[in-house]
């Protein structure tokens, strides 16, 4: 019997050169891919862990040639180090969580058919993605409104973005509105729905939101410089990297740090990468937790009932 059955057994195709050759280049190609990505990463790790007087001679690629601590250390003791790292994730987290609540707010309200100014508010919002006041008027807009030399310059600004608010719209609207209707029938008001019904099937795209605000004030300096320059208790931590990067390309072949002590076991390119691996670790940490939600952000709109 097993032997007048095997001949009806369906028989597996197999894949012709074409395909096997498209696989092979193409698994071939995203190796070198992740590799050309990877690799300056992992040479500034290497590099951040490498003894500075050895890592003048170059050599150094994936693993540190004479294993060593010090540029950590020395990053570590900068002045005002502290100090910026403090404000640095007091705005990243204070500033993701509000520009998070006051954007989905907005977008709620602009994707609510019934609301009469939705098409004439999302015009004039993408105006201002593409035209600006200009620096000069900005500042001078923050100086009358008492924000400059102040912690609130970082997060009032930034409270509310067009292209997170419109992002938030698309994926609201696509929410089937049954959801919203049956609520209103059992009585339920604008802010239960919002809070209790929209805001959970919202998660993805509050994830990906947030990952955008949270990297933007993370590796924002630019602010710092122009606002809160001469006030040293508001410094970011951006802003002491951007320093010490300005002072290593002034001063090559000379350590840069504050303990003259350590300048025989440090050089620039040692300290530079120990304070951008410092920098972008919080970063690399945080979005595998948000990896899922964030892939799922992108794909806002790309499937409609």
């Amino acid at each position: 019997m097993d032997k007048n059955t095997n001949h009806l057994k369906p028989k597996k195709k197999k894949g012709s050169f074409s395909d096997k050759l498209f696989v092979f280049c193409n698994t071939l190609f995203m190796i070198l891919f992740v590799v050309i990505t990877l690799y300056p990463v992992i040479n500034t790790v290497a590099y951040s862990f490498n003894d500075g007087i050895d890592a003048v001679r170059g050599g150094v690629h994936i693993l540190p040639r004479m294993f060593t601590l010090k540029n950590y250390s020395v990053v570590l003791h900068m002045q005002n180090f502290v100090t910026g790292a403090v404000v640095t994730v007091s705005r990243t987290v204070l500033g993701t969580i509000l520009a998070l609540v006051t954007n989905a707010i907005l977008a709620y309200i602009i994707s609510r058919r019934e609301f009469l100014f939705k098409s004439q508010l999302s015009l004039f919002w993408v105006i201002t993605m593409y035209v600006n006041g200009g620096l000069i008027p900005v500042l001078l807009l923050y100086k009358n409104l008492h924000l400059t030399n102040t912690f609130w310059v970082y997060i009032i600004p930034g409270m509310v973005s067009a292209f997170n608010v419109l992002v938030m719209r698309t994926y609201m609207q696509g929410l089937p509105d049954s959801l919203e209707e049956a609520a209103k029938i059992d009585g339920a008001g604008y802010t239960t729905i919002f809070v209790k019904i929209i805001t959970p099937l919202c998660k993805p795209v509050y994830a990906t939101v947030a990952l955008f605000v949270a990297v933007g004030h993370w590796n924002s300096w630019f602010d710092t410089m122009i606002y809160n320059r001469m006030k040293s208790e508001y410094t970011t931590l951006q802003y002491e990297l951007m320093k010490l990067l300005s002072s290593v390309m002034h001063q090559s072949g000379s350590a840069t740090s504050a303990n003259s002590a350590n300048a025989s076991a440090v050089t620039p390119i040692t300290v530079r990468s120990a304070a951008t691996v410092i920098t972008m670790l919080p970063i690399i940490c945080l979005y595998p937790f948000l990896q899922r939600y964030f892939v799922a952000g992108l794909t806002i709109g790309g499937v409609k009932e």
